[in-house]
């Protein structure tokens, strides 16, 4: 999985370069979100903008390390989501577990 970590504005964005996030490489995806978490980065947002299609397996990986980041009293965000992956979310109902935001500034300013 192709992944990129920036520090940005006290929060730790890692950038997704895949189109897919799937059973095929979210292992990968839990296993560097919780590496983070574990290292004291609980502040995170995850920028989608890449990403067209997210599974179940997709939306467990982030599901987990949101749990995981709120249990140390940190936050995970999601920025730049294309419509059909905000689909998954709205009919998976993590809408409403999830702060989705339309691009890292949006979620800079709501989450300062």
């Amino acid at each position: 999985m192709k992944l990129n970590l920036e520090k940005m504005n006290g929060y730790s964005v890692i950038f997704i370069h895949e189109e897919r996030i799937d059973a095929h490489n979210s292992p990968e995806l839990k296993e560097y979100i919780l590496h983070l978490i574990e290292q004291g980065d609980v502040n995170i947002i995850i920028q989608l903008e890449n990403v067209r299609f997210i599974d179940s397996s997709g939306l467990g990986a982030l599901l987990s390390g949101y749990k995981n980041a709120i249990a140390k009293s940190g936050k995970l965000a999601l920025a730049c989501c294309e419509q059909q992956v905000i689909s998954m979310f709205e009919l998976t109902r993590l809408n409403r577990v999830f702060e989705i935001y339309t691009d890292l500034k949006e979620a800079f300013d709501n989450e300062a």
